[in-house]
């Protein structure tokens, strides 16, 4: 099998928002208690948090996290979560139905966050509470001093404001399932007056209004036009959310449903559009797609188990064991999300630990990597700079999800400095290796600063790291790739995803 591509320096997409490598994490299952946080743990730090997980975490250099929800945070009080450790009430969280402690609250996570080196994404309960609630929120987290809600967080230890610039308005409110569910006009109304109220703090707040929970939701796509409608001129970002899964062990057709997530986001970028010349607004939206993730493996388990239990703590909840067919999958996803960078500026993988999650943890013992951990760090690491176009002429196939699907599939990245490029590179052929020849123009002194390899042989394609074999998937140094007048040229595995890294004058 062949393939040819084409960069040109000059052919560029959009600057990438480093923000679209950004994570989640919910009060949920076992991704706070007992995946960050385990006081009695031997790796704990002084304030209870694991510093093996906290390793693994630095590892994937995260720009933003979305906290504390989520479905979590439909009925959650923040102010249950501040104060002494000691006092705050344990509650039940009626979403996973299962006890919430409280022992992690806004300034516990928020010291986490530091220490970790990422920015915070907070979001507010619209959907038992609204701006009020909100508004005091906001007060306590970026007020500096001198009011009720600021003085408190001051007495709590906390002198200096977060400064907490992202703030999400509730979470997917389009679902019958959530907790204070709305019809579109009404959630988008409520979240333009609570999005006014949140930015009258100052310090270049931005807001997230919640779209469609799925592109399957049977309101989707008019509840997009119609919640921007009501507060388009006030927010600036809209989510999106999707799972994903091989449920039918079909291969090709799982890597052709990246093709669903390019519709997805198109038509909501046009969606967009309208309701911005309707409005005849100068302002601009852009894409927030702050949950997204492979989820299937023990979806359905799941479920039963949660609506059964009597209301555990922190219980085993959604621990996906990913295989090496998920890490190919998610390269493919943020190679989608690199193509669209223009539209979507923010993005977050759904989980961050334990639950759905890249990395995984045994209650006292150890801490691992999971197989969708490579792709995603490949990408936050060396996927920050400019999106550049790709022309690709390959053999392509059809399945149910999407048709006309190209088996090579290329994303490019100009680093900041332009002194080099970054591709991320898919054969999604099961079995043949792919002949790739890629002109690079516009580029001078091309030479390969790296090349890693994962995958390879499809036989291993159900292939899990666990905690007896953590390092089962990993990525490999390649060598079938080199530099030949000023082309890229060589062979890609079959079944594999590759990262090649390029110094360019």
């Amino acid at each position: 099998m062949k393939g040819r591509a084409t960069v040109h320096r000059d052919y560029k997409i959009a600057r990438i928002d480093d923000r679209l490598y950004s994570a989640f994490i919910e009060h949920m299952g076992r991704a706070i208690y007992s995946g960050i946080y385990e006081p009695d743990h031997p790796t704990a730090n002084a304030q209870g948090f694991r510093t093996d997980v906290l390793e693994l975490v630095r590892g994937l250099n995260i720009p933003a996290i979305r906290y504390p929800g989520g479905n979590f945070v439909s009925a959650y009080k923040w102010e249950d979560g501040i104060g002494p450790q000691e006092d705050r009430p344990v509650r039940l969280d009626l979403a996973w139905r299962s006890k919430e402690t409280n022992q992690v609250g806004i300034n516990e996570f928020a010291g986490w966050a530091e220490d970790a080196g990422i920015e915070m994404m907070l979001a507010v309960n619209l959907g038992t509470r609204g701006i009020e609630e909100a508004r005091n929120f906001v007060e306590y987290c970026n007020h500096p001093s001198g009011t009720y809600w600021s003085d408190l967080r001051r007495s709590h230890g906390v002198e200096s404001p977060y400064g907490v610039k992202m703030w999400c308005l509730g979470n997917e409110m389009d679902g019958p399932w959530q907790i204070g569910h709305m019809e579109a006009k009404e959630y988008g109304r409520l979240a333009d007056e609570t999005s006014k109220a949140v930015k009258a703090f100052g310090g270049g707040i931005e807001t997230v209004v919640c779209g469609s929970s799925n592109d399957g939701m049977p309101t989707y796509p008019d509840w997009e036009r119609q919640v921007l409608e009501e507060c388009y001129e006030n927010v600036d970002y809209i989510s999106l959310h999707k799972y994903f899964g091989n449920t039918s062990r079909n291969t090709l057709n799982y890597f052709a449903k990246i093709e669903e997530t390019g519709r997805y986001i198109q038509s909501i970028a046009g969606v967009i559009d309208y309701v911005k010349a309707k409005k005849r607004a100068k302002n601009d939206i852009y894409i927030c797609f702050d949950e997204w993730n492979v989820w299937y493996h023990n979806r359905e388990q799941d479920s039963k188990n949660w609506h059964s239990w009597d209301w555990p703590e922190a219980p085993a909840l959604l621990e996906e064991d990913y295989n090496l067919e998920d890490a190919i999958f998610v390269g493919g996803l943020l190679n989608e999300f690199i193509r669209r960078s223009d539209r979507v500026k923010i993005a977050c993988i759904a989980q961050l630990v334990n639950v759905i999650a890249p990395i995984r943890t045994t209650r006292g013992g150890s801490a691992w990597a999971t197989s969708i951990y490579y792709p995603y760090q490949f990408a936050s690491l060396h996927g920050r700079g400019t999106a550049l176009n790709v022309a690709v002429d390959c053999p392509r196939y059809d399945e149910d999800a999407a048709q006309d699907v190209n088996f090579l599939d290329i994303a490019a990245v100009l680093a900041p400095d332009g002194k080099s490029v970054t591709l991320f590179a898919i054969n999604r052929s099961l079995e043949e290796p792919m002949e790739v020849s890629l002109d690079l123009q516009g580029f001078d002194n091309v030479t390969i600063i790296d090349h890693q390899v994962m995958g390879g042989d499809f036989s291993e394609a159900r292939v899990a790291n666990t905690e007896a074999e953590p390092d089962r998937i990993k990525p490999r140094k390649g060598d079938k790739l080199g530099v030949v007048d000023g082309s890229l040229k060589g062979e890609l595995p079959a079944f594999s995803y590759s990262l090649i890294r390029l110094s360019v004058g």
